[in-house]
């Protein structure tokens, strides 16, 4: 298999059908405009499949293809059988409202043990810490959130994020500004956040603390602040770039989902996006979709979030998986992971 030189990855990232490629999957994964691949519980066999597979992926193209997943813990968690089973972040609030210096150990070993075993088969990043507070609102988020304290979820994911990168793996803050306060659920409707900007300082708290290397925008409208929904939003990227001096990669939320239709169509929706500032954009289970836009749509090339995108490529090798097994940090990850699962 011949590896296509390319000196920038493209703003689209991308899905699959299924655990091995097709000949359109690996040509699409070639196009230009792709900049990196997305990867989902149907995806997923095994380890040694899915090691089989991102060696596949990354062997596509020079630089390689970023390959992310959603594996965050709990009921977001994309690979099970083999893997470690990682408890909802709402486990280590609670412990923190216990015992606060054990949980952001545990937070920190359990970083470590989600980053290590993804890495150790191929796969580059996680979409993950969750930042969005749990205002007691919102189904979709839920236990996906670590507490309802701004603080306790600074503290926590900081240490979460400290953990990924000891493992190697960058970290992206999501769903900015914070979609713990709407009740619907973007991924069939289009939320609506009705308080002004003061009302939202605490949700903002996490954003302006920690140190992420990549930031999800929500697919919600604050309403009193911008009609468009955050992810093609010129004020909330605007205030990512300038207020909060962020200069990581800005991913768009999926562009297929019922919260991205404010846009129009799949190519409106991309050029609103990228418009706004997002230099990533994820669009999931619409090969259609992905189809039109590969015919179809025709951004100005961008060097400088093409490097943004690179940045987030992890530049040390990964620990194999049987070395893992010796590694006294991953080792004291699964026993925390473990213990707040039971």
């Amino acid at each position: 298999m011949s590896t296509i030189p390319l000196l920038a990855p493209g703003p689209l990232m991308i899905d699959l059908a299924g655990c091995r490629l097709s000949e359109l999957e690996r040509e699409r994964l070639r196009h230009p405009l792709v900049g990196g691949l997305i990867l989902f519980a149907r995806n997923y066999e095994s380890p040694q499949q899915l090691a089989q597979l991102t060696t596949e992926v990354h062997s596509l193209r020079s630089p390689p293809l970023l390959i992310g997943i959603d594996h965050e813990g709990g009921r977001v968690q994309r690979c099970r059988s083999g893997f470690s089973r990682l408890p909802p972040m709402r486990r280590l609030g609670e412990l923190w409202d216990r015992q606060p210096e054990a949980a952001r150990l545990a937070a920190r070993r359990i970083g470590y043990v989600l980053a290590a075993e993804l890495r150790a088969c191929g796969v580059d990043l996680s979409f993950t810490p969750v930042l969005d507070l749990d205002w007691g609102r919102s189904t979709v988020i839920g236990d996906r959130a670590f507490h309802g304290d701004p603080r306790a979820v600074s503290e926590l994911a900081g240490a979460l994020v400290d953990g990924l990168h000891r493992a190697g793996m960058a970290a992206c803050g999501k769903h900015f500004p914070g979609h713990g306060w709407v009740a619907a659920d973007s991924h069939v409707d289009l939320p609506m956040d009705e308080r002004p900007l003061p009302e939202m300082a605490a949700d903002l708290e996490p954003y302006r603390r920690l140190q992420l290397d990549a930031v999800m925008p929500a697919h919600v409208i604050y309403r009193l602040l911008d009609a468009r929904p955050a992810g093609f939003s010129p004020f909330w990227i605007d205030m990512l770039r300038t207020e909060l001096a962020f200069d990581g990669v800005i991913f768009s939320d999926d562009l297929s989902m019922a919260g991205a239709s404010f846009a129009g169509g799949i190519v409106g929706r991309c050029t609103a996006a990228w418009q706004a500032g997002c230099d990533l954009l994820l669009v999931c289970n619409s090969p259609d979709a992905v189809g039109e836009l590969l015919a179809e749509w025709r951004p100005p090339a961008d060097p400088r979030r093409a490097r943004r995108v690179e940045r987030l490529s992890p530049s040390t090798a990964a620990v194999d998986r049987a070395a893992l097994q010796d590694d006294a940090e991953y080792l004291a990850g699964v026993a925390a992971a473990s213990a707040l699962v039971a």
